[in-house]
């Protein structure tokens, strides 16, 4: 396996899920009986500073909807975080107005690259781009020069 599991650390990520979900609203737990379903959250709540409880509660209580959800975010959290021990690995993150974004998506599918080469890409030719005009003015200006 290329990312090691922590069972501490999933844990807590699997609680943190687990009650954001509950908190926007969704069913987290297979109970259709309200007072059960609500007394689950409720021990998933004292559960907190326990995070090795939360692998009992998930069998006992969550919903079979949300089971393969949560195997999936826990996944993409385990990725994200042995990634984030490299620099190189590590995820990063700019902030781009919607319009922006889907120019340069465009761009990418053009080019038939990712986002970042397309950067890349459209940075170098930005460049050269610069160092042209500045061959063409300097040629202008020693011309003028001349016929001066």
């Amino acid at each position: 396996m290329k990312y090691q599991q922590l069972e501490n650390l999933e844990c807590g990520w699997k609680w943190n899920y687990l009650i954001s979900k509950w908190k926007n609203g969704e069913s987290i737990t297979r109970h259709i009986d309200s007072s059960q379903a609500i007394a689950a959250v409720n021990d998933l709540q004292k559960i907190e500073s326990d995070p090795t409880k939360v692998l009992q509660w998930v069998e006992q209580h969550l919903s079979e909807e949300l089971d393969n959800k949560l195997k999936q975010a826990i996944r993409a959290k385990r990725k994200r975080h042995f990634n984030a021990e490299q620099v190189h690995t590590k995820k990063k993150s700019i902030d781009l107005d919607y319009r922006v974004w889907e120019k340069l998506s465009n761009r990418a599918n053009e080019l038939g690259c990712t986002l970042s080469d397309a950067i890349e890409y459209l940075l170098s030719e930005a460049s050269r781009s610069e160092k042209a005009s500045k061959a063409v003015n300097s040629l202008k200006e020693d011309l003028s020069k001349l016929l001066d």
